[in-house]
């Protein structure tokens, strides 16, 4: 593609075969440089969708549901901002936007748009992608942690070089760059291609790398918001044992039950004044036997010292005989609310 493509200019391309098509000759080259220098950085112009190189997409999240918004406001707007673009070996590359263009290639009908240039190298192109955004809705956490492994990783920065083009300090680059790399690799890779929602990847990343693909795919399979699996990554820290991981990656959403001390009843309007009362008591009982049969199971005598057995034994033997008279009552209440 011929930058004069790019820029969409009026010009006629050079009839050599070594000519402005193939940007092989002195001539293409020297038309190339001139076109080039005449785009200034304070001009807005329009460019076809095709020419534009999303390279630098990947240090940003996809979120789907802003990509959805965007795509209203276009049909309903038009473009209200130009994107942001830069000229990196022949290519016109996208620093800002990614959402704008994704929006219009998914339109119908909408084949350009409109753009203004930054004068800046790879490495400033991936500086401008955060400091671009920092006024307003400001980069995920994880999206600043992108930048920071590129310049570091890839381009070899360190991290006073990369702090000092980002306009921050050498902490926020440390913690940048730790916050991706303790990530393990199936979660970075589903981060890359919106999979994962960054509230779900900043949960992971509280464990340890190894424990992260599974608690990953117990989230997947159970659909957990990012505050349900804040709760599981809590209960997966506390685990003493396999058999409590086990419980917690297997139920999740039972063991956060389990675990969580707190129960509020809410009021049901089928039932009378009385059978709340009922209702409200049997939840708390049920609830409680739920925490002591994970206790028994999972912990018991583990979690208790030898001076506890004795005082503990007799509630205990209570425990039993009241738990035999209430199953056996139930039973019988159970038979007669089934009766006609």
């Amino acid at each position: 593609m011929t930058l004069a493509a790019y820029l969409q200019l009026d010009v006629d391309p050079p009839s050599s075969q070594n000519g402005f098509q193939k940007g092989r000759g002195e001539e293409a080259l020297f038309a190339m440089t001139e076109r080039q220098e005449a785009w200034t950085t304070d001009e807005i112009r329009t460019l076809a969708l095709e020419t534009l190189d999303e390279r630098l997409a990947r240090y940003r999240l996809r979120q789907p549901k802003q990509e959805h918004q965007m795509v209203q406001s276009i049909e309903r707007y038009g473009q209200v901002s130009p994107i942001v673009v830069c000229l990196h070996e022949e290519e016109v590359v996208v620093i800002d936007g990614f959402k704008r263009l994704r929006a219009a290639r998914s339109l119908q009908g909408m084949s350009s748009l409109a753009a203004r240039r930054m004068d800046v190298d790879e490495q400033g192109a991936k500086a401008a992608i955060y400091n671009l955004n920092r006024i307003g809705v400001r980069p995920a956490e994880l999206e600043e942690a992108w930048i920071v492994h590129a310049l570091v990783r890839e381009d070899g920065l360190s991290q006073v070089e990369a702090a000092q083009l980002l306009g921050r300090h050498k902490s926020w680059v440390n913690r940048r760059l730790a916050m991706l790399e303790r990530l393990c690799p199936a979660a970075r890779e589903e981060l890359r291609l919106g999979l994962l929602t960054p509230a779900l990847a900043r949960q992971l990343t509280r464990l340890p790398r190894g424990n992260q693909a599974d608690a990953l795919q117990t989230a997947r399979d159970a659909s957990l918001t990012s505050r349900e699996l804040s709760g599981v990554v809590d209960l997966l820290l506390s685990s003493s044992t396999t058999e409590q991981t086990s419980f917690v990656l297997c139920d999740p959403r039972r063991a956060l039950r389990q675990a969580d001390d707190r129960y509020v009843h809410y009021w049901d309007p089928r039932l009378s004044v009385a059978g709340n009362r009922v209702a409200k008591r049997l939840s708390l009982l049920l609830d409680c036997l739920a925490k002591m049969q994970s206790w028994l199971r999972y912990q018991g005598r583990g979690d208790l010292q030898a001076c506890d057995r004795e005082p503990l034994a007799s509630g205990f033997e209570r425990l039993t005989q009241e738990g035999r008279v209430v199953a056996e009552a139930a039973e019988d209440f159970l038979k007669e609310l089934k009766l006609p």
